[in-house]
């Protein structure tokens, strides 16, 4: 099976390198260190190396915590920060400086990662989430390199997919030296397909603190504009128009910001003015773009009600947690299933509110934009919520100091 997967990905290849070119034209991070994505580099080499793999701007906002425990903890060690899209390598730029040392990773082509593994020789490997790679697991389990895979999650309907290619997921799963579930369901459903070594670890994005400064930026942003503020959070292809149809109700300037920074010109058509051209809005504008990256504490703080995308759509939803760090009152989509336990936890604890359209979402968020209880009520709900849920960080960091004793 897995001769045929890799046959697979090379007929793909000049697919994916011609999307590649064609991103590029947006996003000009995808046309550089291309060999980068067959396994050849010419970064440091140093001699003890912790690698952790963050496929995009999530997996890299959300490792953060893990990644200062582990250079506190193990200073003698450099880090490799790997990522599949440019908004990952660009927010690792971003959130880590020349802290730790950054790389695309190559393709799932057995020659492009062997030569990954062979170049950096990491002592423990991180995954982030759900990147099961299956001839990247066989050449680290070849070259002895330990393999967590952190923060995991696995949704019923991906375990489905997984159980259904079982001869090409259960190697590679089971090659993975240890894993750190978000929850008990997660982690049952990772032991049911073959992973060894299960704990439920938490979740790390409990454990993100949101940048102090963007706080402090957009709440004195909201107080110069003077009117209420409807965040669009991390919207995806599809979900602003329905959104902003429903949006009759709404008596605030909303504030729209697409989750992928390709779409900002898309999106400027229904907006009358955007971030980078007018970080004040005029008084008669409507609709305000956010097209910028690495600014969602920013926006999150500047909102009196933030509507979260990606899950009007089933795609899954986006990170509801960094609002409720920021004390945002929330409201999300039918489709959370990559977060559903946080958004269990939220709606439970009257952080958010959970609803079945776009038109009740606009509904709802009209209600709370004229309440100002109940949002102050939600505010102190998510922040408590994070508080109680801390601690991921810690427990990862055991796992990593197990394996590294190996």
């Amino acid at each position: 099976m897995k001769t045929l997967y890799t046959l697979f990905l090379r007929l793909l290849l000049p697919f994916v390198l011609a999307r590649l070119w064609w991103r590029g034209r947006a996003e000009p991070l995808y046309r550089e260190a291309v060999g980068e994505r067959f396994g050849h580099y010419d970064s440091d080499r140093p001699e003890k190396l912790i690698w952790i793999h963050a496929v995009s701007v999530g997996e890299a906002r959300a490792a953060a915590p893990l990644v200062r425990a582990i250079e506190s903890a193990f200073a003698e060690h450099r880090m490799l920060m790997t990522c599949t899209t440019a908004a990952g390598r660009e927010t690792i730029k971003q959130l880590y400086g020349e802290s730790v040392l950054e790389a695309y990773l190559p393709y799932d082509l057995p020659e492009a990662v062997q030569r990954f593994v062979e170049y950096y020789r990491p002592r423990l490997g991180i995954l982030m989430e759900t990147e099961l790679w299956p001839n990247l697991l066989a050449q680290c389990s070849r070259h002895g390199v330990p393999v967590l895979l952190a923060n995991a999650r696995l949704s019923a309907r991906s375990a489905r997919g997984y159980r259904r290619w079982g001869a090409l997921a259960r190697p590679a799963i089971e090659a993975l030296s240890a894993v750190c579930a978000q929850t008990a369901e997660d982690a049952a459903r990772l032991s049911a397909l073959g992973a060894r070594n299960v704990e439920v670890t938490g979740n790390l994005k409990f454990d993100v603190e949101p940048d102090a400064a963007q706080l402090a930026a957009g709440r004195a942003w909201r107080a110069q504009l003077a009117r209420p503020v409807l965040l669009l959070a991390s919207t995806r292809e599809g979900e602003e128009q329905p959104l902003l149809a429903a949006a009759e109700p709404v008596r605030a300037l909303i504030v729209v910001v697409p989750r992928h920074a390709r779409r900002f010109d898309e999106v400027a058509r229904a907006a009358q003015s955007r971030r980078t051209q007018a970080p004040l809005p005029a008084p008669g504008d409507r609709v305000h773009l956010g097209d910028t990256m690495g600014e969602m504490a920013f926006y999150y703080a500047a909102c009196d009600v933030a509507v979260i995308g990606g899950s009007f759509a089933p795609l899954g939803g986006q990170n509801l947690i960094e609002a409720l760090a920021a004390g945002a009152p929330v409201v999300v989509g039918p489709h959370m299933y990559n977060f559903a336990e946080a958004t269990r936890l939220a709606v439970a604890a009257g952080a958010a509110v959970q609803v079945r359209d776009a038109r009740q979402a606009m509904e709802r968020a009209a209600e709370l934009l004229a309440n100002d209880a109940a949002r102050a009520r939600m505010s102190d709900a998510g922040r408590q919520l994070c508080g109680a849920h801390r601690g991921a960080t810690a427990r990862h960091l055991a796992v990593c100091t197990r394996l590294l004793r190996l």
